[in-house]
């Protein structure tokens, strides 16, 4: 017998509806279809359940592919992950493509792209190196890196253009092919790298120039401005793999754009990362589209899966 002094609740006056009378929002035509083999990733976008992240994830690439044919800019904001995952030749292949008019970068983005072109490597083992205190002191990508940005800000050039350039010079022949700095330099395209001083390995350096350093990293913020002014009615940026930097200097450079008169409304944001993060979710998918129109979109998985998903679904299913 039941210690509990209250009697238990009587259903049987309980009101039923007919399921058919309730409906849901889940629906078996939305269901996903089974994959047939040799249909190739068109197909497999196709089958894709129209529920969720399945229908986002189409509606991303309709919104791409909408953005290029109206000669809109797509700019990707790319963490150091993104490079250490092997992904510059996706992202290359995209930006000849036409999927990419710019790129935004973190220091630690420029550094390894940087050294995958001087040297075909990057990422050292951290745990190994940091007892001894030799962790972020390879001597030529500290020296070179910060010799791009010396020679750039007197040339005029911000830090993104700056280390492009300057690999046109010291890239190994058989590494410049994997390097996005070398490539966008190549093609014209702009990339901005935004620092915060202290968080990379090369402002270690004795070459370090602090001068430096903020000149061309502010330029390229003032070029990071001008891009997003052009992502008015129909633009897409797609921030991926960092959770801090870029999130910031792209909520940042919103409220410019928009305090100097310039329009920016109905245009769309996607975050592509490993890890769900306030930043990007805030200052890339929510804040930027208050009372402006637009979309933007969370999408949670590797990397080194979604982006060549991504890139693939692109290309193929335009016929590109």
């Amino acid at each position: 017998m039941s210690k509990y002094n209250l009697p238990l609740f009587d259903f049987d006056r309980l009101k039923t509806i007919s399921i058919h009378e309730r409906g849901g929002k889940v629906k078996v035509q939305n269901f996903a279809r089974a994959y047939q083999p040799s249909s190739g990733v068109k197909g497999l976008i196709d089958s894709l359940p129209a529920i969720l992240a399945g229908d986002d994830f189409r509606s991303l690439l309709r919104l791409i592919q909408e953005a290029r044919a109206k000669g809109k800019p797509v700019l990707w904001g790319i963490g150091g992950h993104v490079i250490k995952c092997g992904l510059a030749p996706v992202l290359i292949q995209l930006m000849q493509q036409g999927y990419a008019h710019g790129f935004l970068m973190n220091g630690s983005t420029s550094i390894h792209d940087f050294e995958i072109a001087i040297a075909g490597s990057t990422s050292e083992d951290v745990e190994a190196a940091l007892p001894g205190g030799q962790f972020g002191v390879a001597e030529e990508t500290g020296r070179e890196w910060n010799a791009a940005i010396k020679a750039g800000v007197a040339a005029g050039q911000g830090l993104g253009e700056a280390l492009g350039c300057h690999l046109q010079k010291l890239a190994r022949p058989e590494f410049a092919s994997s390097s996005l700095l070398h490539a966008a330099w190549v093609a014209g395209v702009p990339v901005t790298v935004h620092l915060a001083i202290g968080t990379d390995t090369p402002h270690m350096h004795p070459a370090a120039d602090a001068a430096a350093l903020g000149e061309a990293t502010h330029r390229d913020f003032r070029l990071a401005c001008r891009l997003v002014t052009m992502l008015n009615e129909g633009g897409v940026y797609l921030n991926v793999g960092s959770a801090v930097i870029l999130p910031e200097v792209f909520l940042k450079a919103v409220s410019v754009v928009r305090n100097l008169g310039y329009p920016l409304a109905n245009f769309t944001t996607a975050v592509f990362d490993f890890l769900q993060h306030y930043r990007p979710r805030a200052n890339v998918m929510q804040r930027p589209h208050a009372q402006s129109g637009g979309r933007g979109f969370y999408f949670t998985g590797h990397h080194e899966l979604m982006i060549p998903l991504l890139a693939a679904a692109l290309l193929e299913t335009d016929g590109g």
